[in-house]
Order: C-alpha cells, then structure tokens, then sequence
C-alpha cells in the first residue's frame, strides 16, 4: 500500500505520461519533460507544435480534490513558469513564439479500484 504522498507522485507520474502521449498524438514534437532552473523550479513538459514552443503545467488531481488544478496555480507559481518559459527560449535557437498551457488530469477512481482520466487542456493558459 503506498503513502498519500507516494499515490500523490504517482498519480503526477503518470499524468504526465499521459499528457505527453496526448500531445504526441495530436501531432507536437516532445523536447523536454521536468525540465528543471533552480531560479524557476520546474517545467512538466516543453513540446513542439507548428506554430509554438508549448510549456505545459501538468495538474493532476484525484475526483475528491477541494481545488482542481487550475485553481492550485497561483500568481506566484503562474510568474515562475512565465520566466521559466522566457530563459528556455533564450537558450533554444527557434522563431517559433512561446505559449503556456495547462493540462488538468483528474483521475476517478471506481469501486474495484479501476482508474479512469479525464483531461482537460487549456490553451494559453498563463
């Protein structure tokens, strides 16, 4: 049996994953994955689309939560990511502009302990 707080890593681990896979499908090209400045903190996901360089916020949360994931990213966590974004274009050599986005897993589980995930992925979101 796993702690709140390993079921917790887990639950993100593989949001994460899945989210990747979301957008792998849809066609984006995956370039980094906890992406990690010690000034910044960290960035889930940085893909690839036609048209933007796309950091994602990945947010999961179980059905029971008190506040989704968007409702978690604060003003604080929301700037952080902004620069976070500005100092990975500065190193990466693209004319492709920058977009955050924000993917909200919520992870329901039923009776037998089965999961299912439901995604919602928010465009420009910060």
């Amino acid at each position: 049996m796993l702690s709140n707080r390993e079921e917790a890593a887990r639950l993100g681990r593989e949001g994460e994953r899945r989210v990747a896979e979301y957008l792998r499908k849809k066609g984006y090209i995956i370039l980094r994955r906890n992406w990690r400045d010690s000034r910044f903190g960290e960035i889930d996901i940085i893909a690839e689309s036609r048209e933007n360089i796309v950091f994602v916020e990945v947010k999961t949360r179980s059905e029971n939560a008190i506040v989704s994931g968007v409702e978690s990213i604060d003003a604080k966590k929301a700037e952080r990511t902004r620069n976070a974004a500005q100092f990975f274009m500065r190193k990466l050599n693209t004319n492709l502009p920058p977009r955050i986005d924000v993917a909200d897993l919520v992870v329901v589980k039923d009776k037998d302990g089965k999961e299912s995930w439901k995604l919602n992925y928010i465009k420009a979101a910060i």
